[in-house]
């Protein structure tokens, strides 16, 4: 069987690893999770980490076809449009972005967002399969960090997103709308029954403690063995009771607020404004001392 071609790229300032995946063979490429720089004190975004992965593709004789999200991130705008935009790629996601636009539409008041997923080109269900050049590609619906979230088999490599971080961090948090600290363990262990020789390519690293080098390559094995919120011998009910306190202590996301709204639009701003500029919505609630919200009018 054929083994994919992977180069990864590191963003630091939002911890994201990038993939191009290609067919040795075909020179065919999918780019799975590319970062848009964003500035968010600022408002100043740009492309220069998705140039690297472009630049590195001309370089190697790479030709890019598709990009492949894992689910709509919180904590980076995507730059699938940018990548699209300089290869003619299409991009695919997990059909259940159409639950994730449903919930998010009314929060930030996007009554012109479709919620029917078209604003992407692929939806994938469970299971599906396509190709990138003669590679097989299997789609595993692995919802808990989100209700969209999918992991991509290709050979003896498969990219789980969020869904997984190394063995000595964890897991992904499972609070955000949608999300659910049962069906994540449940989504983790479809996940581990996979060959335990079974390549995992990680989308986020924090190092954890007492680790001084950012990884985002482990395998089946390591995670059964070692994994601190989910080797074997965890149960379900254990897992879900670390998660939700776990989750209830995390601070919100800083690129929260615009990676969803442009996430969910396949990574898309709304069209600018006639001065040219490209604005994002800020929902604002006020809470009363008690902690209960209110109306200030």
């Amino acid at each position: 069987m054929t083994q994919p071609f992977i180069e990864a790229f590191f963003d630091e300032p939002t911890n994201t690893i990038s993939y191009l995946v290609g067919d040795p063979g075909t020179r065919t490429a999918a780019v799975i999770d590319p970062v848009l720089d964003f500035d968010i004190a600022s408002g100043a975004a740009d492309t220069r980490s998705a140039e690297r992965i472009v630049a590195f593709a001309h370089d190697h004789d790479w030709r890019i076809a598709m990009v492949l999200e894992t689910h709509a991130h919180a904590d980076h705008l995507s730059a699938a449009p940018f990548i699209k935009a300089h290869s003619g790629a299409w991009i695919g996601i997990g059909a259940h972005i159409r639950d994730v636009q449903k919930i998010f539409r009314p929060v930030f008041a996007m009554t012109d967002l479709k919620t029917d997923g078209s604003d992407f080109d692929r939806l994938f269900e469970d299971g599906d399969r396509f190709a990138i050049g003669d590679l097989t590609v299997e789609v595993l619906h692995v919802p808990g960090h989100t209700p969209a979230d999918v992991a991509y088999r290709i050979g003896d490599a498969a990219f789980v997103g969020d869904t997984l971080f190394m063995p000595d961090y964890g897991t992904a948090r499972a609070d955000f709308p949608g999300g659910d600290a049962r069906m994540l363990y449940r989504s983790i262990r479809r996940l581990l029954e996979l060959p335990e020789t079974m390549r995992l390519f990680l989308c986020h690293d924090y190092k954890a403690p007492g680790r001084d080098d950012y990884r985002w390559e482990t395998t089946v094995g390591e995670q059964r063995r070692s994994s601190v919120h989910v080797h074997d011998g965890v149960s379900e009910d254990d897992f879900v009771a670390m998660r939700e306190k776990r989750d209830a202590s995390l601070s919100v996301p800083k690129l929260l607020l615009p990676s969803i709204q442009v996430n969910i639009r396949a990574g898309r701003f709304e069209a600018a404004e006639t001065n040219g500029v490209s604005y994002l919505r800020i929902p604002v609630t006020w809470k009363r001392q008690d902690g209960k919200e209110r109306n200030p009018s």
